[in-house]
């Protein structure tokens, strides 16, 4: 299997491996087989209308008094090799000697609060965006779209972390074709597009 091309991985990804690794197995070891879901095709045409609604909003939602909005922000980094499409980024002056700040904001068809997955993926945005702008990201947004609701989350330097050394394991995991355990928690199963292909579950 040729490798080179799949080393840089999605930000998606890193949320897929938090949720179950063998989706991000599934993805790369045996690429041609990935169906699409409904869930899937619903999340995505979300998120194309959040945009034009975002720009007519304030930013009252993130209890932000300024800041300048950009939508659909493409970022890349070698280190920890990943890439993805931020769908908000908001960056804010600094002010009295002190540094401005950036923050991302992802949009989630979804109620509830999510799970770590999510949170490991702004983190990973937060990495990539301290390398290309090289401001701090101390925090980032989850906006929920069906309550049109954001919720905070801190960005700390341990969840940074956290995201290299995900990035390592996937990246041995592809290399080295080493299918990993089926996810803990059964449930996560049922509606899994990659269902049929574990025997084990």
């Amino acid at each position: 299997m040729e490798t080179a091309e799949r080393l840089t991985f999605t930000v998606t990804d890193l949320k897929q491996h938090e949720y179950c690794a063998r989706i991000v197995y599934y993805t790369y070891c045996l690429p041609l087989i990935r169906p699409t879901t409904f869930k899937m095709e619903a999340g995505k045409q979300a998120h194309e209308l959040a945009p034009d609604l975002e720009r007519r909003r304030s930013l009252k939602a993130y209890r932000l008094s300024d800041g300048e909005r950009e939508f659909d922000v493409w970022l890349a980094s070698d280190a920890p090799g990943l890439r993805g499409r931020v769908d908000m980024v908001i960056t804010r002056e600094g002010g009295e000697g002190l540094p401005g700040e950036i923050i991302p904001v992802e949009y989630k068809d979804s109620p509830g609060r999510g799970g770590p997955g999510w949170t490991l993926q702004l983190a990973a945005y937060g990495v990539m965006l301290e390398a290309e702008r090289r401001l701090p990201v101390q925090r980032g947004f989850v906006y929920y779209l069906p309550q049109r609701r954001a919720h905070e989350f801190a960005l700390t330097a341990e969840l940074k972390a956290r995201v290299t050394a995900t990035v390592l394991a996937m990246r041995e995991m592809v290399e080295y074709e080493r299918m990993p355990p089926a996810a803990s928690q059964r449930a996560k199963c049922a509606a899994c597009e990659f269902r049929r292909f574990c025997n084990d579950v």
